[in-house]
């Protein structure tokens, strides 16, 4: 008998190593995703624009990159923190960590390559090769055009240099190992073709990171059907959760047209729309949706996205949009 618990002690002792071997090489080894040497993105007026528009419309990367004023419906950004950085998401809202939005004007920039820059982008490596956890969708962006990534690469270099320094994010164990083996090499598409709107429409919602908030998660792992919404964020004055927008007929979009698609977005719209006081005290409803950003998007490009969604496979999941928090 001691014979044995000394063989399967070692055998225990063995499987330990492994296991420590293992972790301690994707922790120093991962991500191995290398660095374009040599990638000059040209700022063109032409790249500028289409990045700003992507950027601040479609991407909505200002959205977490900038500083929003949450005491307003929908949190629009505050003026004068376009790409500031700063915004917290973190176990209160179901993330595994305290993940914060860096600073990415060129102040925090201006020792970036664009190879590194876009690495961090479309593979989710920063520029000391660490991981960043995909609530910046990078699984998404690295589907992208090569051209519409560089555009905001451009844009985003064209921000005035703002001096802030949010504190770094932090993961929970054990997705803070588990974040080395996320970031894959970047897979770029060419763009469709706007005749082909269910192509483009595809297109736009992956750029749009669509997926990212409409589909159930955990501690950052999808457990709901995609698009089919459920995921929840803790909000001061309750919980809201997004919606259910693939073409189910009673819970998702399936009676919708798309011009009523198009028009729930650009009701929005700035000299249409005026973001009210939301008084979380009262326990009114708030919510994550930069419904201010997006109802800047161009009609064609909304009526894309909803003939996208119309080919999605209908899932019936009916969702409790707001929950008052219990006082």
């Amino acid at each position: 008998m001691k014979k044995l618990l000394k063989i399967l002690g070692a055998l225990v002792a063995i499987v330990l190593l492994l296991v420590i071997a293992a972790v301690g090489y994707v922790v120093n080894f991962l991500p191995n995703i290398p660095v374009q040497e040599g990638l000059r993105v040209e700022a063109t007026p032409e790249r500028i624009a289409r990045g700003e528009y992507l950027a601040n419309s479609v991407s909505v990367c200002m959205d977490c990159h900038s500083t929003r004023d949450w005491s307003l419906f929908s949190g629009p950004l505050k003026p004068g923190t376009l790409g500031i950085g700063g915004e917290r998401f973190d176990q209160k809202m179901n993330f595994p960590g305290a993940f914060i939005a860096p600073n990415i004007t060129p102040h925090a920039l201006k020792g970036w390559t664009d190879g590194e820059l876009y690495r961090a982008i479309t593979s989710g490596v920063s520029k000391d090769g660490h991981p960043l956890f995909p609530i910046m969708p990078y699984p998404s962006y690295g589907k992208m055009a090569t051209e519409d990534v560089y555009s905001i690469m451009a844009y985003i270099r064209s921000l005035p240099a703002v001096e802030s320094s949010p504190v770094p994010s932090k993961a929970d164990p054990p997705v803070n190992v588990i974040m080395h083996l996320m970031p894959q090499p970047a897979a770029p598409v060419e763009l469709p073709a706007k005749s082909d709107p269910v192509a483009y429409g595809g297109y736009l919602a992956n750029a749009a990171g669509c997926t990212e908030c409409h589909t159930k998660m955990e501690k950052g792992k999808p457990v709901g059907e995609p698009y089919a919404g459920g995921f929840e964020f803790a909000m001061p004055g309750g919980t809201v959760r997004s919606p259910n927008i693939t073409p189910h007929p009673v819970t998702g979009i399936g009676a919708w047209t798309k011009q009523l698609f198009v028009d729930r977005f650009k009701s929005y719209a700035p000299g249409k729309f005026t973001p009210p006081p939301v008084d979380s005290a009262k326990g009114e409803m708030q919510t994550v949706m930069p419904w201010t950003m997006y109802a800047s998007m161009t009609e064609e490009d909304l009526g894309a996205i909803y003939e996208y969604l119309k080919t999605l496979p209908p899932v019936e999941n009916s969702v409790e949009r707001w929950t008052v928090t219990a006082r």
